[in-house]
């Protein structure tokens, strides 16, 4: 098996919240939609995908949608654009979880929660990794 994911699925209790805040509010394109399912893509051979909670559990087994153990992470180059993109979200309707902060591991970083709950980390990562992440979008 390939060292590789394509996509990111998370099940979501409202799908026109959904679409209302990555569409309409960030102004994200989608790869696809309709009414149960928005698909993202973030990078080649990348999807976050979005489906209706219903249509997720009968395919992939019971969910929980509160509070689920995973954070979504967002790479900026600067602290100030850690900041900026976090008062985007914030007015896009997310909810701010917390300010951008100088964090333990070096780097800064600042989370809010979408409309479906799940968690946003906005951050400035100094490492070479996270660097070269930010290049390859680039490239």
């Amino acid at each position: 098996m390939d060292q590789r994911l394509n996509f990111i699925t998370l099940a979501v209790a409202d799908m026109s919240a959904t679409k209302a805040f990555y569409l309409d509010a960030l102004g994200w394109q989608p790869s696809y939609q309709d009414d149960t399912v928005l698909m993202l893509q973030l990078a080649p051979g990348l999807i976050l995908s979005f489906w209706d909670a219903e249509e997720f559990e009968a395919e992939a087994g019971p969910v929980t949608l509160k509070n689920a153990p995973v954070t979504l992470a967002y790479n900026c180059r600067t602290t100030d654009d850690v900041d900026a993109v976090l008062r985007e979200a914030v007015t896009a309707g997310a909810t701010l979880l917390s300010e951008g902060t100088r964090r333990a591991w070096g780097g800064y970083s600042g989370y809010f929660r979408d409309p479906n709950d799940y968690r946003w980390e906005i951050a400035w990562n100094p490492s070479a990794l996270g660097e070269k992440l930010l290049d390859e979008i680039r490239a």
